[in-house]
């Protein structure tokens, strides 16, 4: 348990405000050398748990962001076939056509995708942060588990490259599709909901530290109101933040009700859910104040 206030206190250096459940799931994840999935909602500070945690670490953050359509290649290797052809061309004009082919299909013309550039590291392994994975079909999930598995890939004109030391692996989703039961058997899993009023709150003063105490617990009452409102998208601890900020840029002491519908935009992405707002705050069934 030592290590796990040990972890605490090394995260709260790093200006993140973590819980104890959050600082055993890194703790496990690194002594049992197992990928840890993280889900929960959008802007709740997942991808910021991987950032902090290379930082600790003092090793390389190494990103995949996933999108739909992803694929192997994308995410592992591709040859860099521009600079292959500028070889041959050289080669041809300095009568050394022959042995061009056998070059170009060298490391040095090797373009390392994320996936790659984790296994092949060297040095300290590092945080490899899967981000998004739920916005990945089905079939890159498939192949991403293969790779979870050993940490080994095969490049044909190569051979097999595999990891010295296994990397740190951080996947996080905001669930928009249900992630495979094998995906999920291979990770530690950790959920993070939107937190309290007294740990936003905390967070706020952390990473804002210009907003007074009057204006932060205002800032976070709202945003706490509006998340249990009916809302499209409900907003997330970064739009917190940078509502905070841009209050901050405006010399704000508190919130009115002008001030919140010049700057909601900072808070609330969705148009509908801006009228709707706007409509329960002139309305009256939006108190503002700190609760």
């Amino acid at each position: 348990m030592d290590r796990i206030a040990q972890l605490l206190e090394q995260l709260d250096r790093e200006a993140y405000v973590a819980d104890p459940a959050i600082a055993t799931s890194l703790h496990l994840a690194l002594e049992l050398h197992k990928p840890l999935l993280i889900e929960g909602h959008a802007g709740v500070g997942k991808t910021e748990i991987a950032k902090v945690l290379a930082r600790l670490l003092a090793t390389d953050l190494i990103r995949l962001q996933c999108y739909e359509g992803l694929d192997a290649n994308t995410a592992l290797y591709e040859w860099n076939y521009a600079r292959q052809l500028l070889h041959i061309r050289l080669q041809e004009r300095d009568g050394h056509a022959a042995e061009a082919e056998a070059k170009i299909f060298s490391e040095p013309f090797l373009l390392k995708r994320p996936l790659l550039q984790a296994i092949a590291h060297e040095g300290r392994p590092p945080v490899l942060l899967v981000d998004e994975i739920d916005r990945s079909d089905e079939e890159f999930e498939a192949f991403l588990l293969e790779v979870l598995s050993d940490f080994q890939v095969t490049v044909p004109e190569l051979g097999t490259i595999r990891a010295r030391e296994r990397p740190h692996v951080i996947l996080t989703s905001n669930r928009s599709r249900e992630l495979s039961d094998a995906l999920r058997r291979r990770c530690l899993y950790l959920f993070i909901d939107h937190p309290p009023f007294e740990k936003e709150l905390m967070i706020v003063r952390r990473k804002v530290p210009g907003a007074s105490e009057e204006l932060a617990a205002e800032i976070v009452s709202l945003v706490q109101r509006l998340r249990r409102a009916k809302l499209a998208k409900l907003p997330g601890v970064s739009e917190t933040l940078d509502w905070a900020e841009a209050l901050v840029v405006l010399h704000a002491p508190h919130l009115t009700p002008e001030l919140i519908g010049e700057t909601l935009g900072c808070l609330v992405k969705d148009e509908a859910d801006l009228r709707k707002v706007r409509g329960d705050i002139e309305a009256g069934r939006l108190p503002l104040g700190a609760a």
